[in-house]
């Protein structure tokens, strides 16, 4: 060491600097202990609210195994869509009167052994039709092929157990975060206070790593089903939330006018004119919530979901990459079924198709003809 060189070893801090810094220390920094804070918080929780928890884990596995029997029954999830498809369509009388149809007709299934095969021993490739027919009708032909041959190679792969149970958690997931998400959406687009206390809390919940909502699931409701689908509606419920709130406040003012000149209640505008008119973008944000979740439950087999996710995971801990590709091929497909099927339903209805304008056309040249 030169003689110009200062000796480091000979400087130490200031007196009143080093007493400020131990001052600060042991007074304001020593009694921030957030992970007993957090700690304590969690056995609270446990011990005060028991009943809470059992509650809602008892709500969220009844959804999970009611959706899990629609999938594996699918006869059965095809007369409720139709019954919920005509009672949304046509009203009340005749909702009711093709649900009492439906009824008789499963009843009168019991003099036929064929249908009460297809009933309650359907096999597996029945949802596959299902499936393949609702991608041509919403999509279109092409998409239809290509659902084909994705679901044959899933049950080539012997992974269609998986793929139901993975659906499964995925629609349980997504109907739970958009029961609780849309009112949400709909409370922060009529009130601005409400809108400004719940957009830090969807900052907060869409810039957390997912790995951190397997911790307090598991912590409050071990490891299984449950936990994993608690998580991931958590996870996926922001984007239903946000889109709903967007899409209507981007209504237009003269909309909103014209029901209000017609005497529209708050309700009827709300249900007639707003909700109506954002469905676009209330429709982006249920595709968005379906993404995540089944982003999310392919994370949540680290806490014993099941599914693809469990596939996947059994591949990277044995390191059996024929495996883990297998299941990850198959979250693919899933994946891409799922989002052009749900983002179907968002695109406004074209005015009429191919179909009718060929009928209109007819209809119309024979007009002028009669003319």
């Amino acid at each position: 060491m030169t003689q110009d060189e200062p000796d480091i070893q000979d400087h130490e801090t200031v007196g009143p600097l080093e007493s400020l810094a131990e001052w600060f220390s042991e007074t304001v920094l020593e009694p921030i202990t957030i992970g007993d804070w957090i700690e304590d918080g969690v056995d609270w929780i446990s011990d005060n609210l028991e009943g809470l928890l059992d509650g809602i884990e008892a709500v969220i596995r009844a959804l999970v195994d009611a959706t899990e029997f629609l999938l594996l029954y699918p006869l059965w999830l095809t007369a409720f869509l139709i019954a919920a498809g005509v009672w949304m369509r046509f009203g009340h009388k005749i909702g009711a009167i093709t649900t009492g149809a439906l009824l008789v007709a499963f009843g009168l299934g019991v003099f036929s052994e064929t249908v009460q095969a297809l009933l309650w021993f359907p096999p597996p490739w029945v949802l596959a039709v299902l499936i393949v027919l609702g991608g041509i009708w919403r999509v279109g032909w092409r998409f239809g092929l290509f659902a084909a041959v994705a679901l044959l190679l899933i049950f080539s792969m012997e992974l269609w157990p998986e793929t139901i149970r993975t659906l499964s958690l995925v629609v349980a997931s997504s109907i739970a975060a958009l029961i609780i998400g849309l009112p949400i959406g709909i409370a922060m687009s009529r009130n601005d206070t409400v809108e400004m206390l719940v957009r830090p809390v969807l900052d907060l919940m869409q810039t957390m790593p997912p790995f951190v909502y397997l911790i307090p699931a598991a912590i409050f409701f071990g490891l299984g089903t449950v936990p994993g689908a608690i998580a991931t509606l958590i996870f996926a419920m922001p984007p239903a939330v946000r889109l709903t709130n967007l899409g209507i406040r981007q209504v237009s003012r003269e909309h909103v006018e014209a029901g209000q000149a017609f005497g529209c209640t708050p309700r009827q505008l709300l249900f007639k004119i707003q909700l109506p008119l954002a469905m676009p973008s209330i429709m982006a944000g249920i595709n968005q919530t379906i993404m995540l979740a089944l982003s999310m439950v392919v994370i949540a087999s680290m806490i014993g979901a099941g599914g693809l996710g469990g596939t996947v995971l059994t591949g990277i801990q044995r390191l059996q990459v024929g495996v883990g590709f297998e299941g990850g091929l198959a979250v693919v497909f899933l994946a891409i079924l799922l989002d052009r099927i749900s983002q179907s339903f968002g695109q406004r209805r074209r005015e009429g198709n191919a179909y009718g304008n060929l009928l209109r056309w007819f209809f119309s040249g024979r007009q002028k003809a009669d003319a």
